[in-house]
């Protein structure tokens, strides 16, 4: 499964999204999403501890000015790759 947050991390329930990720699933931040993975943030290390794959999407971190400051976990991806993120996992679940 790939999981998408699209909305800031202070409006979601952190704990219940991540107790939904399984070893196999993915996750990706778009738009306000992308907050989540900002060194020294409240919610990162409960994300870092879900032992997945962790993505950000750049035209998002970009548009944000956080690029400096984004976690070394997380891969940024463009576009293409999201489009391919998508294609890989038959489910996806919005946050």
């Amino acid at each position: 499964m790939l999981h998408i947050l699209m909305h800031s991390p202070y409006k979601i329930n952190i704990n219940f999204m991540c107790n939904m990720f399984l070893f196999r699933h993915s996750f990706i931040a778009l738009q306000d999403g992308v907050l989540i993975a900002l060194n020294k943030n409240i919610f990162l290390p409960k994300i870092l501890s879900c032992s997945m794959n962790l993505y950000l999407l750049k035209e998002d971190v970009i548009a944000r000015g956080v690029e400096e400051y984004v976690c070394s976990n997380f891969s940024i991806i463009n576009y293409i790759d999201f489009v391919r993120l998508t294609e890989k996992y038959n489910k996806s679940m919005n946050w």
